[in-house]
């Protein structure tokens, strides 16, 4: 177990509970890896990451704890599991996007963009009507043959079930972490390179509105709560409540936090990526 600081500012008066669980600390499940990202929970609460530099996707399940789950995983980065159990994977080997059934059986959903391949998709979330929003930054990798991108900008996309593929926005100098809010219709985007994350809302057709500020940070990863609270990672946990104002930090004891997650049985354990390891933390608060 570790104990770490968790510092967390006055709620709004009306919302008196502390998002952590009373005395909780941190707790360090597993070390085993080389680079922990993309975590997502399942209908159960079981828990699927990625270790990306050893090209595997892993499951925490509370019987059985860590184990792998998938080996090779097309070097996946991001994850996220739709409403029918099929997982996606921002596979950035090939520069793809993968989707895996219960049975691990693969599709490639989306590979190119009017036939240039995308600089390499690295997170995404899917909405309960099937929507899949991800973004798609340029990071060299040592397994790539190419060295520059066939892209022009560094771009979010948004994918429709029929597999149509529109630009949500070419603008952000590196969108990097992505989650959205099928409670608010709203989606936040990350520009880690310009320290900034934005808020756009969602149609009913899936497509996305203007965007607007949400915050001063960037972030590789991130989640929400029930109450609508925004969870950022990079130096630790930073938590920012539904109007953007920053109401506390979670110090992770690794240099670099990557991404996080709720899970567990009832959703109010937050599950932490930060580099070598994984961490939990127990909470008073659902996950969305």
């Amino acid at each position: 177990m570790i104990f770490c600081s968790i510092n967390l500012c006055s709620q709004a008066l009306h919302d008196t509970i502390p998002l952590v669980a009373k005395n909780a600390s941190l707790k360090k499940i597993s070390s085993d890896f080389l680079f922990t990202e993309g975590p997502i929970a399942d209908k159960t609460g079981n828990v699927f990451f990625t270790d990306q530099p050893n090209d595997r996707i892993m499951k925490w399940d509370p019987a059985f704890g860590v184990t792998e789950f998938m080996k090779p995983s097309g070097r996946a980065n991001g994850l996220y599991i739709d409403s029918r159990g099929n997982l996606y994977a921002c596979a950035d080997e090939k520069n793809q996007i993968w989707k895996m059934d219960p049975g691990k059986k693969k599709e490639i959903v989306v590979a190119s963009l009017n036939g240039k391949r995308f600089n390499g998709p690295n997170d995404l979330w899917i909405s309960r009507k099937g929507f899949i929003y991800f973004t798609d930054p340029f990071y060299k990798r040592n397994y790539w043959s190419h060295t520059t991108p066939e892209l022009n900008n560094q771009a979010v996309y948004f994918i429709s079930p029929a597999s149509k593929i529109d630009i949500v926005d070419t603008t952000l100098r590196q969108p990097n972490g992505i989650i959205g809010s099928n409670k608010k219709q709203v989606l936040y985007v990350s520009d880690i390179r310009d320290r900034k994350t934005y808020v756009y809302s969602i149609h009913k057709d899936g497509s996305v509105g203007h965007r607007k500020l949400f915050c001063e940070m960037g972030s590789d990863g991130m989640t929400i709560d029930i109450k609508g609270n925004v969870y950022l990672t990079g130096s630790g946990v930073t938590i920012f409540d539904k109007s953007g104002k920053r109401i506390g930090n979670i110090s992770v004891p690794e240099p670099w936090t990557a991404n996080v997650t709720f899970g567990g049985k009832e959703k109010k354990t937050l599950f932490i990526t930060a580099s070598k390891s994984v961490y939990t933390l127990s909470m008073n608060v659902k996950g969305e």
